[in-house]
């Protein structure tokens, strides 16, 4: 026999589940109709088939005509490989005169169904069979008990020859039964969530799974055309990479000076401020500087239209399309309505994994949590992912717009105290002019400078002025003269 896990063909799956399906026991797959039972199923036994072992379909709901269809809409083909055993209730059923129950008594029905199911395994003697679905047998058991002891039967049957048997249970009874949860070896239950506006969301969950280590929690999962792909939750705990945590400078003296330096390696930075401050440009100037010391940036606009951020960044010397187009940068716009976290979350390892990216923009939170209507929930996937990030050595900017322009002003998340570094942008009026100022407010590694500065967007990027020594009441937007010369605001002075 042999010993070795029978892979689930679900991209992910394996992951949550330890390596798949332990040979030779029964397994549960349950969900409402349309959470992508059929396709899952279709998938385990394509993975048997090419990996050389006998498979079976055994469908009690569908024909086989309806099932072909569907694997061809995935682009699969049922081969020789793949049995497909359509049980069809006898002739006589359909008959109205033979419709007595004491000519054919739900006894007979299950006996029969039991024998055909037998005779069809007999023939092609599979090392993989699929079961759908149960609740064809559940009504024909027609009672709890004997609905356990078909079960049983069937379970012992197929682990004498050494099978792997996937049940597969569209909850569509009345009476929620567990009585296959007690008799399956493990069990994977399939959510479809309808949110108020975007796509529907799909998320799985291992509920059991006797002596196994498995990813507990939920996990987002799609389906699209290839099948399904699950994404396994993030556990920022299990990625340690070993890195040199150096300080990180700006080509901006000025920057540097406010920053104490620098970034450190592998440190997170907050930009917040309110719309129109510069968020989006500053971290601009971040990614740009990054590959100008020749490593791989990544960004992911969750609320600017792509071909705006690309002719907003040209005005600033930033040629975005020729980064991208050398490689050097990753761009992708995100659909909050469309896009699971899992997703994201997977988006962002490919990233940093598989092209090395090492500065990482989110542009960004308020974005993000769009995508998680759930506060707590938000909190907790920044925090995975932050920790994720600064462990393999990426250097991450997030940026969150709070509400309103001046005065007292909200953020519609608190995700301050995640980040080692937080970054306050500020308008101010002063001498009949809106301006804009920059500080920082937080840092978890080595000094920085405790001053706030004026700061102006031009074609030459961002430009930083001289410490507001003169002002008093910068940050609250109405500042107040304190000093004896007013600040000119056509003498920009710049360190």
């Amino acid at each position: 026999m042999n010993t070795k896990k029978a892979e689930t063909g679900v991209a992910g799956l394996d992951d949550i589940t330890a390596g798949g399906f332990t040979r030779g026991r029964l397994y549960l797959l349950e969900g409402s109709p349309g959470t992508g039972k059929t396709t899952i199923a279709s998938q385990f036994l394509m993975a048997g088939a090419a990996a050389g072992e006998r498979c079976l379909y055994i469908t009690l709901s569908e024909t086989e005509e309806e099932l072909r269809e569907s694997a061809a809409s995935h682009g699969w083909v049922f081969d020789d490989a793949i049995g497909v055993f359509e049980l069809v209730p006898p002739e006589s059923l359909l008959d109205e005169d033979q419709q007595q129950s004491l000519l054919y008594s739900s006894d007979l029905e299950l006996g029969e169904t039991t024998r055909r199911i037998f005779e069809a395994f007999e023939r092609v003697r599979p090392d993989r069979v699929v079961l759908d679905s149960l609740s064809e047998i559940r009504l024909l058991a027609q009672s709890s008990l004997r609905y356990r002891r078909q079960i049983l039967a069937l379970k012992h049957y197929f682990s004498r020859h050494g099978t792997t048997i996937l049940m597969l249970d569209d909850l569509t009874t009345e009476m929620l039964d567990k009585t296959v949860h007690s008799v399956a070896h493990g069990v994977i239950r399939l959510e479809e969530l309808s949110p108020n506006y975007g796509a529907e969301r799909r998320r799985l969950r291992v509920v059991k799974y006797r002596g196994q280590r498995f990813r507990g929690g939920y996990h987002d999962f799609v389906i699209e055309t290839g099948g399904v792909r699950a994404f396994p939750r993030l556990v920022s705990a299990e990625h340690k990479n070993s890195f040199s945590r150096d300080l990180v400078a700006t080509r901006q003296g000025a920057l540097n000076a406010l920053l104490g330096g620098g970034f450190e390696r592998g440190s997170s930075t907050l930009i917040i401020g309110p719309a129109g401050t510069g968020k989006s440009l500053l971290t601009l100037t971040f990614v740009a500087d990054a590959i100008a010391r020749g490593e791989h940036a990544a960004m992911f606009i969750f609320d600017e239209e792509m071909g705006l951020l690309t002719s907003r960044a040209k005005a600033l010397g930033i040629d975005l399309e020729a980064m991208v187009a050398s490689g050097s940068l990753t761009l992708e716009q995100v659909d909050a309505a469309e896009l699971t976290p899992g997703e994201f979350s997977e988006r962002v390892r490919t990233c940093v994994e598989n092209h090395k990216a090492r500065t990482v923009v989110i542009d960004s939170v308020n974005g993000y949590q769009a995508a998680m209507p759930e506060e707590q929930a938000l909190i907790l996937h920044m925090h995975e992912l932050l920790q994720y990030l600064n462990r393999q050595g990426a250097t991450t900017f997030l940026t969150v717009a709070q509400h309103g322009l001046v005065g007292d002003m909200k953020a519609p998340v608190d995700v301050t105290y995640l980040a080692d570094t937080v970054i306050l942008l500020r308008y101010f009026e002063a001498a009949g002019r809106v301006r804009r100022a920059i500080s920082i407010v937080k840092k978890r590694t080595g000094a920085h400078e405790d001053t706030i500065r004026e700061f102006r967007i031009s074609g030459d990027g961002i430009t930083l002025g001289k410490p507001l020594t003169e002002f008093q009441g910068v940050l609250r937007g109405v500042p107040t003269l304190i000093g004896s010369t007013p600040h000119d605001a056509n003498a920009f002075a710049t360190e």
